[in-house]
């Protein structure tokens, strides 16, 4: 079997670590969004919690994902 890129493991591989860049960007933009929120006072209590969660949830997606890139060692 050759190593080359079209193989099914590298293209999976290539597909988390492509969701991974978006998600990264995402959470980026979103802390960028929630601190020009809090920089204007008053805000909106309830779209701070959503734009925190949803920040939580990207940081849970994105430790999912590179736990997948990462090989299993057997101890």
């Amino acid at each position: 079997m050759s190593n080359d890129d079209t193989s099914p493991e590298s293209l999976e591989t290539g597909a988390i670590q492509a969701k991974l860049e978006g998600l990264r960007i995402e959470h980026r933009d979103l802390d960028d969004v929630i601190d020009r929120l809090i920089e204007k006072p008053p805000f909106d209590q309830l779209q701070l919690q959503r734009l925190k969660k949803r920040k939580l949830g990207l940081k849970d997606q994105i430790l999912r994902l590179e736990s997948q890139l990462i090989p299993d060692i057997i101890a």
